[in-house]
């Protein structure tokens, strides 16, 4: 098992993304994907694309990100990429409406997004949870559910 114990640095370093290059040209960039959640742990057991385990085993100032190198040698490089969360998806009737549900996401510490209109919650589990927590401005017609995706 490969035991990773701190962030090299960014993809998007100069240096680190010169040889990144090189390496991905000879197929030994492996990643690690992990969702939202799983990037404010320290501890933790995942599996590369390649199929090779690795332990994350972080100090607690190391933060885990899209695009952290956790390893780089001259012949191989272990990438974290994030998974895109499934996006919860409200649609305020009017301004004031859109004021509240961004109040509200806010005091539930809820990530968000806007797309137009439409304000976007990035999900950490089952959508019924926000539903439910929504469910007074859906049901007195603040706001209503488009879709999820």
């Amino acid at each position: 098992m490969l035991k990773l114990l701190e962030v090299v640095g960014p993809v998007t370093d100069p240096v680190i993304a010169e040889k990144l290059h090189h390496l991905e040209h000879h197929g030994q960039v492996e990643y690690i994907t992990l969702s939202e959640e799983d990037t404010q742990r320290r501890r933790l057991r995942v599996v590369t694309d390649a199929g090779n385990e690795c332990a994350l085993m972080l100090d607690r100032s190391a933060q885990l990100y899209d695009g952290a190198v956790m390893l780089l040698t001259d012949d191989r490089a272990v990438v974290v990429r994030t998974q895109e969360p499934d996006w919860l998806r409200i649609q305020p009737r009017d301004t004031a409406a859109a004021l509240e549900i961004g109040y509200f996401s806010g005091n539930m510490h809820w990530t968000v997004r806007f797309a137009g209109e439409v304000i976007e919650i990035a999900m950490q589990g089952e959508a019924a949870s926000y539903l439910e927590r929504l469910a007074p401005f859906l049901s007195d017609g603040r706001a209503r559910h488009v879709h999820s995706h």
